[in-house]
């Protein structure tokens, strides 16, 4: 089989190596209220969530494909591991095979079949400016219009990784203009799902230039639905960068996703436990780096020996067995049925105040108009319906996804129906937020 080669690339000034690139604006909180696209995984207020507005969080693995397209069972063995979500790795000719349209297709059905997302990335734009092997997002762009008959009609399954680490350390800085054309791009030629963006410096944008320019590259998309990746090794070897930088994006209401991250790298130590912990305590997605197949001196970074599902290292097994791990926080997207840890999941999108699950068939669950339904076989509420009070209590899940306020109103201090508790935002029962 063949195996990745390495890249040199330097983080903060010092050199180091890694394989494949493995590595791979103060706003206020407006900035995540804009409309979002209609259907599809999407952008509300801050938070991925999907077509009915449930929220989804991702907890995925990634997936060496364009190196391993013999390894045909991998989805499948990661899915039965738990997972929610599974990041592929695709050429786009420019540097690696190109992935065509056809097995497009074939890896959306196999995440369809095992009931995964597919977050789908273009690996060749991995490192550019600083390794002369990569190519542009421009040219990213190009790939993902080539496909788009593969993509069409999959925005509830798939999310459109544009590029892989896009910038190394050189001239990281022509990521923000680059970025906001190849959405541009994107959206002119009629690509309507969620868009996912890695961050410059290969992936971990030391330099802070994705975290500064978050704003207007999620404002400069007309979907307001672009989701921002960080990669999380050496750079972040403590709790407190880690959370610096998650809470940054959670607080001004940008989604972030720690899109790649292990529990070692020659580059540094990262914090593998704070990742996961604050991840899980923020509402935020994660996705491992990776499921097997690492080379040139990384091979610590597999989670399986061999692709083989039953032979777990150490990486993997308390990536998906340990603290805040897929196995204890992963939940199934609820267009596959899910929405609570383990697969099971409320009939509709999310929990109303009172513990009953919200319709999924909104009002026509409700024919005598009383705000309550009936959906496999119990009682639901009919979201914005009579029987849709919050009670100041602080139970259950609003309508957007949040948590309600367990302090009420006291929770909310400029009164715009949005609270802080627990480090992370709630909605105010029955205020403006409460939608």
């Amino acid at each position: 089989m063949r195996k990745p080669r390495s890249t040199l690339m330097t983080t903060a000034g010092m050199a180091f190596a890694a394989a494949l690139g493995l590595l791979g604006s103060l706003v206020g909180p407006s900035v995540g209220e804009a409309q979002a696209a209609p259907t599809g995984i999407r952008v509300s207020d801050g938070r991925v969530v999907e077509a009915n507005g449930n929220e989804f969080v991702m907890r995925g693995i990634n997936h060496a494909y364009t190196w391993y397209p013999e390894q045909t069972t991998a989805i499948a063995d990661i899915a039965a591991k738990g997972a929610n979500t599974v990041r592929v790795v695709l050429g786009s000719g420019d540097r690696w095979t190109k992935t065509s349209a056809s097995q497009v297709s074939a890896l959306i059905s196999q995440c369809k079949a095992n009931k995964v997302i597919c977050v789908l990335e273009v690996h060749d734009t991995t490192g550019y400016g600083e390794d002369g092997a990569a190519t542009t997002l421009d040219k990213a762009a190009d790939y993902w219009i080539s496909v788009k008959s593969a993509l069409q009609g999959q925005e509830d399954y798939a999310v459109v990784n544009i590029g892989n680490e896009p910038y190394g350390n050189t001239n990281a800085s022509a990521w923000t203009g680059a970025t906001k054309s190849a959405i541009s791009k994107l959206r002119s030629a009629g690509l309507n799902h969620a868009l996912m963006v890695d961050a410059p410096n290969w992936g971990q944008d030391w330099s802070g230039t994705m975290r500064a320019n978050a704003a207007s590259v999620f404002a400069s998309d007309p979907d307001r639905n672009t989701i921002f990746s960080i990669h999380m090794y050496g750079v972040y070897d403590t709790a407190a960068e880690v959370q610096d930088y998650l809470n940054h994006f959670v607080n001004n209401r940008l989604p972030i996703v720690v899109g790649e991250f292990g529990d070692a790298h020659s580059d540094g130590n990262p914090d593998e436990d704070a990742i996961m912990a604050t991840a899980q305590s923020l509402g935020v997605g994660y996705i491992g780096w990776s499921w097997s197949g690492n080379g040139s001196g990384v091979e610590y970074l597999d989670m399986a020996n061999g692709f083989d599902p039953n032979s777990l290292t150490s990486w993997g097994n308390r990536f998906i067995n340990g603290a805040n791990g897929i196995t204890a926080t992963s939940e199934t997207a609820s267009i596959y049925g899910g929405g609570e840890p383990g697969g099971g999941g409320d009939t509709g999108s999310g929990t109303a105040p009172n513990g009953y699950p919200y319709c999924a068939g909104g009002s026509s669950s409700d024919p005598d108009g009383d705000g309550w339904g009936w959906e496999n076989s119990r009682s639901c509420v009919v979201p914005g319906g009579s029987a849709d009070t919050g009670g100041g209590t602080g139970s259950g899940t609003a309508p957007n996804g949040y948590p309600y306020c367990a302090g009420g109103s006291s929770s909310d201090p400029d009164g715009d129906g949005w609270g802080w508790e627990n480090s992370r935002s709630c909605v105010v029962a029955g205020s403006s937020a409460d939608s």
